[in-house]
């Protein structure tokens, strides 16, 4: 991944937009500044897929900077956290949308719940879908429903833990209930075979959410391939390939996730840029990807969504 001070000095784009003006841009973009949503005309257009009914942006807004899910260290989990309050999220949903993107990946959790209710008030129409699994406290799906969301997906981690202990039940059964009570349903997965075994049973899931990285490797297996464990979570390169060919294969809309391997390739906009190229060039059409975006220091929003009309259009 490489340290800070050996980023070169013309890949610090993000720093620049910080030093440059970040503090006008966040004035700019808070819910006082004006009405957002539907009635925005400045808002831009960026490809879209078919979720069922839905037109959904190709690039759609993640939640783990959100929630404070850094990948990286404590620290850096703390800082997403205390940044985006729910008023934060708010409005970074009404500035996702203004760009184009209009649907955001969410975990349910009551700072979502309030901030999904600011964005809405404040005039902002962003889609939703959720990631949920009927786990420990989480709430029901009938819970989750009270948002609208237009689907409602099966926690990747989740979804590979029980299809690792001969569960997989549990989760196909989790479809049949989004279904029953009135959204999409989709399954998570990191590890691609569980995505091919999803697709060659047939189950009747609308999407799929695709990791391009597969990060629940179990550590025998690890052990077993390659003879060494890493510490922390695994990124392999050849990873990405195995999960976009899997996505090309299977008949249903897949979302691909953390297609920037959790910031790691985002020391430079080249390497940035290069992930987004990489990743519609190896999706289907009808395919789109999820990113977390973290606009402390540059206006991330404008900037990906730039990627997804370059490389994500027709």
């Amino acid at each position: 991944m490489g340290t800070p001070d050996q980023v070169p000095a013309q890949a610090t784009r993000r720093e620049f937009l910080a030093r440059a003006g970040m503090a006008a841009l966040l004035t700019a973009s808070g819910l006082s500044a004006g009405r957002l949503g539907a009635q925005d005309a400045s808002r831009s257009a960026l490809p879209t897929i078919a979720l069922g009914p839905h037109r959904v942006s190709r690039l759609v807004a993640g939640y783990n900077p959100i929630g404070g899910h850094s990948h990286t260290t404590l620290d850096m989990a703390r800082h997403m956290r205390d940044y985006f309050t729910a008023q934060r999220t708010a409005e970074f949903l009404g500035n996702c949308e203004r760009a184009g993107i209009n649907t955001w990946q969410y975990d349910r959790t009551d700072k979502t719940v309030e901030a999904i209710r600011l964005a809405r008030e404040a005039g902002c129409g962003i889609q939703l879908i959720c990631l949920h699994a009927e786990r420990g406290v989480d709430s029901g799906i009938d819970e989750v429903m009270r948002e609208k969301p237009i689907a409602i997906v099966h926690h990747g981690g989740v979804t590979d833990s029980l299809f690792r202990a001969g569960q997989s039940g549990k989760v196909h059964d989790f479809v049949k209930k989004v279904h029953d009570a009135g959204a999409l349903a989709g399954v998570s997965a990191h590890c691609p075979d569980h995505i091919k075994r999803v697709a060659d049973e047939g189950w009747e899931n609308d999407l799929f959410m695709c990791c391009f990285y597969y990060l629940t490797r179990p550590r025998e297996e690890m052990a077993a391939t390659l003879g060494k464990i890493p510490v922390g979570e695994p990124f392999f390169e050849s990873d990405r390939d195995e999960m976009t060919q899997v996505m090309r294969q299977v008949s249903q809309p897949c979302l691909g996730f953390k297609i920037l391997a959790a910031g790691q390739l985002c020391w430079s906009p080249e390497s940035t840029e290069a992930a987004f190229r990489y990743a519609f060039a190896n999706i289907k059409p009808t395919d789109g990807v999820i990113v977390g975006m973290f606009p402390r220091y540059a206006d991330e929003v404008t900037e990906n969504s730039g990627y997804a009309a370059k490389y994500g259009g027709p």
